[in-house]
């Protein structure tokens, strides 16, 4: 098998994941619509206290996202896991773990992108300080890959269980919570004026590891669901 063949096949299936995606608009919009009600909730149950709302913008944010995130986890595979084109994949002549990373990518692209460019018109309106919003943006960037990657193995993990969802929750909320705190420190070091680059350095190294790790264990936790 040459390196092309590998290629189209991320490709094709990368393109069919935002397909099916984009034809039933309602996965598209929940994430991004509970993103922003979370968010626009706080104010209303805290009080409109700027300077309140301004320091604790970063935790709101990246709790928001954390939520929104494992709120779509299921569709990375349930789909194919209900029509059986799943089995399928774990059949194909290509890399099991090269064809869970095009669906992680795909899951990113729908979940996370869209809270990356939504970011900043919610952090301005918790009245974030302008200096800290960059960072928010680079560690969304950074940090949303990585819960989409340590979210699929969890989803691998119980895709045949009935009421996997608990038991999903229940999996990869211990191994966001890291990404949560250097995120939101780095952002209120930001707005501090302090140095982030502690911060930044093991988000980046979470997301290393993760997509070092993830798509094989992924694969590996598919195999043993579906045997």
């Amino acid at each position: 098998m040459n390196r092309l063949s590998l290629t189209q096949a991320f490709i094709f299936l990368l393109r069919r994941d935002l397909t099916l995606v984009f034809r039933n608009r309602g996965e598209l919009a929940n994430p991004l619509l509970f993103f922003i009600l979370v968010i626009t909730l706080f104010p209303l149950a805290i009080g409109a206290i700027p300077e309140l709302l301004a320091r604790i913008a970063p935790g709101i944010i990246w709790v928001a996202a954390l939520l929104a995130a494992m709120l779509s986890l299921d569709s990375i595979f349930r789909s194919d896991f209900d029509d059986g084109s799943l089995e399928q994949l774990l059949l194909s002549a290509h890399p099991m773990p090269v064809l869970v990373l095009a669906k992680v990518c795909a899951h990113w692209l729908v979940t996370g992108l869209p809270l990356l460019i939504m970011a900043p018109v919610l952090a301005e309106m918790l009245g974030m300080a302008s200096e800290a919003q960059g960072i928010l943006l680079l560690t969304i960037l950074i940090g949303t890959p990585v819960l989409s990657l340590i979210g699929a193995i969890g989803v691998a993990l119980t895709i045949g269980l009935r009421k996997g969802g608990i038991i999903l929750s229940l999996l990869v909320l211990p191994l966001y919570v890291p990404v949560l705190i250097f995120a939101a420190s780095a952002i209120e070091n930001a707005a501090l004026g302090l140095d982030v680059s502690a911060q930044i350095n093991m988000l980046l190294a979470f997301l290393f590891l993760a997509l070092s790790l993830s798509p094989w264990a992924t694969a590996a936790a598919l195999k043993m669901s579906m045997s």
